[in-house]
């Protein structure tokens, strides 16, 4: 059994968010970036269903720049088997 787990990042509940000058978008500098605290639970959930069916892999998949990837190599440290970036290059 494969199980699929889609992360997001989100910004730390403990970082200080700011607004550009026109209030369109966050500055980024100095944010630091997290799992989605639900993602996370869903990343132990799946290693919890690996464990008990014993031949499953879990692999986690994000859509991002590369910063993302910090995002899926603390799910791979959790224990998920594969990571896989989605890249938005050249879709901007």
């Amino acid at each position: 059994m494969k199980i699929i787990v889609l992360l997001k990042e989100t910004p730390d509940t403990e970082s200080k968010i700011q607004l550009s000058g026109d209030q369109t978008k966050i500055e980024t500098g100095g944010v630091k970036y997290i799992i989605n605290p639900y993602d996370e639970f869903a990343v132990e959930e799946a290693l919890k269903i690996k464990a008990k069916v014993g031949s499953s892999e879990v692999v986690v998949a994000s859509f991002g720049p590369d910063q993302v990837k910090e995002r899926i190599l603390k799910a791979l440290a959790m224990g998920a088997d594969r990571g896989v970036q989605i890249s938005q290059e050249g879709l901007e």
